[in-house]
C-alpha cells in the first residue's frame, strides 16, 4: 500500500470515529467531553476510551 493513501485512508477513519462519537453523545444526552479531540487523534483508542472510560474511578 502507498503510503499516502495509507495515511489518508487513517484521517478520513479517525475524522469518521470522531464525528460518531460526537454524534453518539449527542443521541444520548451523554457529555462528549474530549472524547472526539482524542478520537480524531487516536482513532480506535480514543474511540474504545469513549465508551469504556469510567469517570466515577470504580474499577472496571
Amino acid at each position: 500500500m502507498d503510503i499516502a493513501a495509507f495515511l489518508l485512508a487513517t484521517a478520513i477513519a479517525h475524522a469518521g470515529f470522531a464525528v460518531f462519537v460526537a454524534a453518539h453523545a449527542r443521541l444520548t444526552g451523554q457529555p462528549a467531553g474530549n472524547w472526539p479531540y482524542i478520537t480524531l487523534a487516536l482513532g480506535l483508542a480514543g474511540l474504545a476510551g469513549y465508551f469504556f472510560y469510567d469517570e466515577s474511578g470504580g474499577s472496571i
